[in-house]
């Protein structure tokens, strides 16, 4: 919400005339514009805080932190894919022991930048019954706004988690 607070009050000091419809236009954004997008953030919270859960990069972290979820996989390889570095055998290693001990309820890889490393992962928690479901860092498709780009990931996010704690 601090952006869409700086981009009002940018406006408003370019246009103080205008203030208050600036201000309806933030006020409508945030209760209406972003209404699914707050319930669904909610929901997860509260049905699936504490689930454990892996990830292929560190742009997951930051979700999984608001939605209360467990993230397992080591952050220097969530950091190692983001920046397109070789992760350690270490991570790999405990990651594969996540998967195979089935550690982890659901397995969140971004589709945007799936390496061989990220792919047999996805491999490995799909023969192992594990769910997985995709992220990106991108607006998908790219004629989405924020707010439908970024709920439908967390729908399709509380789909998989809803089927992976049914087991």
């Amino acid at each position: 919400m601090k952006v869409v607070d700086q981009i009002t009050s940018d406006y408003k000091a370019l246009d103080a005339g205008d203030a208050s419809y600036f201000d309806q236009q933030h006020s409508t954004f945030l209760s209406s514009g972003l209404a699914r997008y707050k319930s669904l953030i909610a929901d997860i919270k509260s049905r699936y805080a504490g689930t454990p859960v892996g990830a292929s990069e560190s742009i997951f972290a930051p979700l999984s932190d608001a939605l209360g979820l467990k993230l397992l996989t080591p952050p220097s390889f969530l950091q190692a894919i983001s920046e397109g570095s070789d992760p350690t055998a270490a991570d790999k290693a405990t990651i594969d022991q996540q998967i195979k001990g089935h550690k982890i309820k659901v397995y969140v890889f971004n589709s945007q930048n799936s390496t061989p490393d990220v792919a047999a992962q996805v491999s490995e928690a799909k023969a192992a019954g594990i769910p997985t479901t995709t992220i990106t860092e991108t607006l998908v498709p790219v004629t989405a706004t924020f707010q439908d780009w970024q709920a439908n990931q967390l729908q399709a996010l509380g789909q998989t988690l809803a089927q992976a704690t049914r087991k």
